[in-house]
């Protein structure tokens, strides 16, 4: 997907997220993520939008030394679901004044305002899946866009480890782990090869046999690799290695 498509996109979402949570109550439990409530998901995901967008607007060239922004935040919680929809429309200002193909500091691996676009996609769809889950919807998610998403997800995990930790202890023997899709066309964007090395991990290129496997539609392939499904869910296969599987899933949280 390009950078413009990322940022269609997260206008869509947003819509889609504002849409659910418009006339819910705000108290309602979000199963996925624990101790939360809707209004605890929409105000996170708000404050996100936010916080990006002042990064954007700024083009910084290092890491950020404070994360104090205006939110804007309503005084109440039921007004949360507008206020999210206004986060949306200055990210989409944002995104237009302005070369997204432009350099800056990103704590992934693409330094370039492009990423912050990509990253506020992906944090919002999976976000506004919690909230569809959380009110009995039907979890959607668009093939292409969920295909995207694993390969954000996989990218910039090895990036990851200020706020997910437990990442430094994805290192192996030269281990391999693949991820196929089951509902593409077998192209590039429908199979990812991670390598666990003795000093880290990633992504690799090419078709070599892996030691375990996992097999998923791009959207189970995504909801499983942020948690929101585990590996024993109907429609996930896999095969090989479970002892390094079960290495995987327990350290890769994000």
């Amino acid at each position: 997907m390009t950078p413009n498509e990322h940022v269609a996109a997260v206008s869509a979402e947003t819509d889609r997220f504002v849409a659910a949570v418009r006339s819910a109550d705000p108290a309602t439990p979000v199963p996925t993520c624990p101790g939360w409530t809707l209004a605890d998901l929409v105000r996170h995901a708000g404050s996100v939008q936010r916080w990006f967008t002042v990064l954007l607007r700024q083009r910084i060239q290092e890491r950020p030394t404070s994360r104090e922004v205006d939110l804007k935040l309503p005084e109440r919680a039921e007004d949360y679901p507008a206020w999210l929809a206004d986060a949306a429309a200055e990210a989409d200002a944002t995104f237009a004044d302005g070369d997204l193909d432009e350099p800056m500091w990103a704590w992934g691996a693409d330094q370039h305002a492009r990423f912050w676009v990509r990253r506020m996609l992906f944090e919002t769809l999976v976000h506004r899946v919690d909230a569809d889950l959380a009110l009995g919807h039907a979890a959607e998610i668009d093939p292409a866009l969920a295909a995207d998403g694993v390969a954000e997800f996989l990218t910039n995990l090895p990036y990851a480890a200020a706020f997910a930790p437990r990442t430094a202890e994805l290192r192996g023997e030269q281990r391999t782990i693949r991820f196929t899709r089951t509902d593409g066309d077998g192209g590039a964007d429908g199979s990812w090869l991670v390598r666990l090395r003795p000093d880290g991990f990633g992504l690799e290129a090419g078709a070599a046999p892996a030691d375990a496997t996992v097999s998923a539609t791009a959207a189970e392939l995504l909801l499983l690799l942020y948690g929101r499904i585990d590996r024993t869910a109907a429609g996930i296969t896999t095969a090989g290695d479970q002892e390094l599987l079960d290495h995987w899933f327990a350290n890769s949280a994000f």
